[in-house]
């Protein structure tokens, strides 16, 4: 058996916002859950990757964990959905055996059909903005349940959380600045 190391609840749903802070900071396993806010990042908004990083904050692959103050002092997760969902729809298109590749068991598609519906019921629109090309998904006027995608988006975040990357992807390694003094850094400028 293999143990769930980071599991992530969405907290983006109005009155149930401080309940899923509430228990993620007095579960037993608090140290495994995290809360997490899906965000949509357009072609006009500010990729995630340029957002101004602040102490205290982690960041990895188009999400982030800020560092935290006030209210709600329960460390969560940040991300783009857009990239996240056309990261696993990637995987969906990824052949068969390929590395990458995102596959449902069996051969019997039927047991799988309600999961399916799910994670196609978001449609892409390529948006062209500020020098850049984002595929922006948008649930169409029917509204059809999306919530196994939404679950999906989530496992694939917290994977990327735990250092889990596709083959041949680099993981951008955590770079700490080593600390210098004042003396140093004033003898450094005077090149010495």
């Amino acid at each position: 058996m293999i143990p769930i190391d980071r599991l992530l609840i969405d907290a983006n749903w109005g009155e149930s916002t401080d309940t899923i802070y509430l228990f993620s900071r007095q579960s037993k396993h608090a140290a495994q859950i995290m809360p997490s806010h899906g965000r949509y990042v357009g072609a006009t908004s500010t990729p995630m990757n340029q957002y101004r990083r602040r102490r205290g904050d982690r960041v990895g692959n188009n999400w982030r964990v800020p560092s935290v103050t006030g209210k709600r002092t329960v460390r969560h997760v940040v991300f783009d959905t857009n990239h996240w969902k056309s990261f696993l729809v990637s995987r969906w298109k990824t052949p068969m055996g390929e590395p990458g590749c995102l596959s449902l068991w069996g051969d019997q598609p039927a047991r799988h059909r309600m999961f399916a519906d799910h994670q196609t019921s978001e449609k892409p629109v390529r948006v062209e903005a500020k020098g850049r090309q984002v595929d922006e998904w948008k649930l169409p006027p029917n509204k059809p349940d999306n919530h196994w995608l939404d679950c999906l988006v989530g496992c694939a975040v917290a994977a990327s959380m735990q250092g889990i990357s596709l083959l041949g992807e680099t993981v951008a390694s955590r770079r700490h600045a080593k600390r210098i003094s004042l003396a140093e850094l004033q003898q450094k400028k005077r090149g010495l």
